[in-house]
């Protein structure tokens, strides 16, 4: 990646290790100001991942995930306002680096999109008032009025936090009687390592469970216009907890299913105000119909970027970076190939064992094996994206090749567990 970027030219609000790491390979030394929770960078000793990644010049404390100021920030970091870029590393700071970067004039989400697409209820009343397909939802503050909604919904229905990610707190509610006893789990989820001890206040969301295919929509928006968009195929888990188990790109959907999902990706962003940047939509296609299931003014997790940049031979986050530095680069409109990524779910239990990692790394196709489950470790209940103990990467020429090689890569790990 050649960006040109001097010392301390890209501010990045919110850590993510997975990304950071990422980032230090592609991105000059001294590069990067990390900005970041007080709380958070001693909980998870910030300051000594930092000192391994040269890429970083600088961690900054500061309260961003609620209540965040700008001004404050900058008068007390006044080399920030050399900045030439400003991305948000995790969910919870999306609304503070719209914020950062309107305050110093560069391109981002916008405040009112950042805002909108933090909080899963405020998305439903958008979609709702420009026609987009929702599910029937409500805002409850109880669980009595969640069984109401189950029963009157056959008895299903999903709850889920209006404020968390990585499938942390969503539930599929398939009998209203155990509402009551699950009411915790999404009303106070337990916060991730990412959240700050001040807590993240959030509403809960009661909504008609959709059975249909699962998809994501990304899209690089530049000053507003839509300049490139792909459509990702999900696999989720069975069961109460739905974890995304793998993701194919691109889409092996019909030419017309691919198409209505990227307009109403398109419409969401448009409604929205989104500027510049990369927006990650997630839909089930009900009876054939795009129906959305959330959004996040934010890269996208669970390694899509990667898959992309394979599947159309760029570099998607190079081109995103590039958006945020108010360039427009040109993109591929369509992938010259096709490329998967599957998750290793271990049962819960102390592991024992771990086999087959090369016999995985035999499969044709297979890119990457990861495993980051070890023997001694205890596997929990999987509650959320952070419980999975790996994953494995393959391409293909077409998207079935793609996903049939990293599923049956993924057939040949072994996690045991006692």
């Amino acid at each position: 990646m050649d960006l040109d970027l001097g010392r301390e030219q890209l501010v990045v609000v919110g850590a993510s290790f997975g990304s950071l790491s990422w980032f230090d390979q592609e991105l000059p030394p001294g590069s990067v100001v990390l900005v970041e929770e007080p709380d958070v960078i001693a909980r998870r000793d910030l300051a000594r991942f930092a000192e391994r990644l040269p890429m970083i010049g600088r961690l900054v404390e500061a309260e961003y995930q609620t209540g965040f100021d700008p001004d404050a920030l900058l008068a007390r970091e006044p080399g920030l306002a050399d900045a030439r870029l400003v991305l948000p590393g995790l969910e919870y700071a999306v609304g503070a680096t719209a914020r950062l970067a309107d305050r110093l004039g560069l391109p981002g989400a916008g405040v009112e999109a950042a805002d909108v697409f933090s909080d899963k209820h405020r998305m439903r009343l958008l979609a709702d008032r420009i026609g987009l397909a929702n599910p029937a939802y409500e805002l409850v503050d109880d669980p009595a009025r969640a069984v109401e909604f189950a029963q009157a919904h056959g008895g299903r229905c999903v709850l889920k936090p209006t404020r968390r990610s990585g499938s942390l707190g969503v539930q599929l509610i398939t009998d209203p009687a155990e509402v009551p006893a699950r009411w915790a789990a999404s009303a106070a989820p337990p916060d991730p390592a990412e959240a700050t001890e001040r807590g993240l206040p959030t509403g809960v969301l009661v909504e008609e469970l959709l059975v249909g295919s699962e998809h994501s929509v990304e899209l690089l928006v530049a000053d507003g216009e839509v300049i490139f968009a792909n459509v990702t195929d999900k696999r989720v888990a069975g069961g109460r907890y739905p974890v995304e188990t793998g993701h194919t790109v691109p889409s092996a959907l019909p030419a017309a299913a691919h198409d209505a999902l990227r307009a109403a990706a398109v419409r969401l962003a448009e409604a929205a105000g989104f500027r510049s940047g990369m927006l990650h939509s997630e839909w089930i296609l009900a009876d054939g119909v795009p129906t959305l299931v959330e959004c996040a003014a934010r890269m996208p997790g669970d390694m899509i970027t990667a898959l992309i940049s394979i599947a159309y031979e760029r570099d998607v986050i190079e081109a995103y970076l590039r958006i945020l530095r108010g360039e427009r680069p040109a993109l591929p409109a369509r992938a010259t190939g096709a490329a998967a990524i599957e998750f290793l779910i271990a049962p819960p239990g102390r592991v024992t064992a771990v086999d087959g990692r090369r016999d995985a790394l035999r499969v044709p196709g297979v890119l990457d094996v990861q495993v980051e489950t070890k023997v001694g470790q205890t596997v929990p209940e999987l509650l959320s994206s952070a419980h999975r103990s790996g994953h494995l990467m393959a391409w293909g020429a077409t998207p079935d090749e793609a996903a049939n090689a990293a599923r049956r890569a993924a057939g040949e790990i072994r996690i045991s567990v006692g």
